[in-house]
């Protein structure tokens, strides 16, 4: 078994944070597996040398260990890039030009008063650049997003297996057609307009460089399992187990977010706590 915990140093690691990274080490620790640490820095506008310096700080002070070297982003724009160069050249990907206001606008249009469909990334995309000169635009491009044209990528039927809970208690085999991935996730964004490769390529590229067998994180990402395990079957790569576990919320039921420093990890350390005391407020 490998497991892996792959935050962005983005700003502080929080409660939520210590509790999928202290699950997936306990995993691996248990069935006397291995415990990956990756840094997902690919957004360079964003990372901060010493969020990334913090994130190793707690994890050790939580108790958390992991082989070296540490697995970033930021060095593996070639990997990333010759997959988007195969994609686009196989006809399974486009270029889009629109923004969040022209795909609100469109996916709207037809809907009279109704709210569009949404998918795991927001409002699925209408298609309104699929066929056009812009979508013949190759990845690169300024300003231009590029798409995985999901009725061309998915095929058949597709499944993955659950070992810890969706969020509405969906667990065993989970399993779902290529219809189905074509209404419910859309043509998904897989390089974005600003040239950086967007999360869902990147972690299923990720995942199989790592040989990670068990991806443990929160439910609010399994909805775009679906997403990962059509790409998986697309470029040849296995399908991890998935573990999806509760968020951890404030008192108002809102899943914490890393602008929440009161509950940041530092913060309660700074405050006396101890490790056990981490654990025991995210019911570990």
């Amino acid at each position: 078994m490998i497991t892996r915990f792959a935050p962005s140093p983005t700003g502080p690691l929080h409660l939520g944070h210590a509790f999928s990274a202290l699950a997936a080490f306990d995993m691996a620790r248990a069935a006397g597996g291995q415990f990956l640490l990756r840094i997902e820095d690919i957004d360079q506008t964003r990372a901060r040398p010493e969020w990334e310096a913090q994130i190793y700080d707690d994890l050790h002070w939580l108790g958390i260990d992991w082989p070296e070297p540490v697995m970033r982003q930021s060095t593996r724009g070639a990997a990333y890039q010759a997959v988007l160069k195969d994609l686009f050249q196989n006809g399974f990907f486009y270029g889009c030009a629109c923004n969040r206001r022209d795909i609100l606008a469109a996916a709207s249009a037809p809907q009279e008063g109704a709210e569009p469909p949404a998918g795991p990334d927001g409002i699925l995309y209408p298609g309104t650049c699929r066929g056009t000169e812009i979508a013949l635009l190759p990845p690169g491009t300024p300003n231009v997003a590029h798409r995985l044209d999901m009725g061309q990528a998915a095929i058949g039927i597709y499944a993955f297996t659950e070992t810890g809970e969706g969020p509405n208690g969906e667990s065993g085999t989970i399993t779902f057609t290529a219809e189905e991935a074509v209404a419910l996730l859309g043509d998904v964004v897989l390089a974005r307009r600003d040239g950086f490769v967007a999360y869902h390529l990147a972690v299923v590229l990720d995942d199989a460089a790592q040989g990670i067998t068990h991806v443990v994180r929160g439910q609010d990402l399994f909805e775009a399992t679906r997403i990962h395990v059509v790409l998986q079957r697309l470029l040849g790569l296995p399908t991890p187990i998935y573990h999806h576990h509760r968020l951890i919320r404030d008192e108002a039921g809102k899943r914490l977010a890393k602008r929440d420093d009161a509950r940041a990890i530092a913060r309660y350390r700074e405050d006396g706590a101890s490790p056990d005391d981490i654990r025991r407020m995210v019911g570990l």
